[in-house]
């Protein structure tokens, strides 16, 4: 704790990496494993970074996605069945430096980056993706220090998510190849993620590791039945 306290005196916002301010503001918004100290100085330096931040349409498409949206609202159902507690307390929209998209913390529930997401169509895919790690995290037992498991979570959320099919695909890269697109977009997004594991050496270990766990993790598609591309 001595150690965590010191970053937060000596780290200003803009010299933070991306994990680290994600965590803290999660932390910050959901009062989860922060002094009153670290509080305050989080606070302080929350207010600098953001102070012309306006997360309100990331909000609102979030609360539309929950509600009516059927991925989200299946997902959001199946993590609740294997012992998660996500709401719109712990599904947070926030401004990202070098994330992209959102992500998942066990501890601190989901980040949506308000400053990358262009509409609430995309913010369902991520949205969606994202519901599929927290799944993975409470029904696989997921260990991200883990290449192989990380490498498997990726895959899934990208399979399952919607983020890969086949129509965004095409407005993409056009007719050729189309069979295989949908398979590249999955470890397309799965070699990029994994590679950015502290554990993972480089590229070249992230697309060997997408590799060996591929057949296994592409073809489940639990809680899905099927996956329509």
């Amino acid at each position: 704790m001595v150690e965590e306290q010191s970053a937060l005196k000596t780290s200003p916002p803009e010299k933070l990496s991306g994990f680290e301010w994600w965590r803290r503001s999660l932390s910050y918004r959901t009062g989860l494993g922060m002094s009153d100290q670290e509080r305050a100085q989080f606070e302080h330096d929350y207010r600098e970074k953001h102070m012309n931040r306006n997360c309100g349409s990331c909000e609102e498409n979030r609360d539309w996605m929950l509600r009516y949206s059927p991925s989200v609202r299946f997902m959001m159902d199946h993590v609740n069945k294997v012992g998660g507690n996500l709401s719109t307390s712990n599904i947070i929209c926030n401004k990202c430096d070098d994330l992209k998209g959102g992500g998942f913390h066990p501890k601190y529930g989901i980040l949506l980056c308000s400053n990358w997401i262009q509409d609430k169509y995309q913010l369902e895919d991520i949205l969606t993706h994202e519901l599929v790690h927290a799944y993975d995290h409470l029904k696989f037992n997921v260990d991200l220090t883990n290449l192989k498991h990380h490498a498997c979570t990726e895959i899934r959320a990208s399979m399952l998510s919607g983020e890969c099919r086949m129509t965004k695909e095409l407005m993409k890269t056009g007719l050729s190849g189309f069979s295989g697109k949908f398979q590249d977009c999955i470890k397309r997004r799965a070699i990029i993620s994994v590679a950015a594991n502290p554990n993972c050496k480089d590229e070249k270990v992230a697309e060997e590791v997408v590799n060996t766990v591929w057949q296994s993790c592409f073809n489940d598609t639990r809680p899905f039945e099927r996956v329509y591309r």
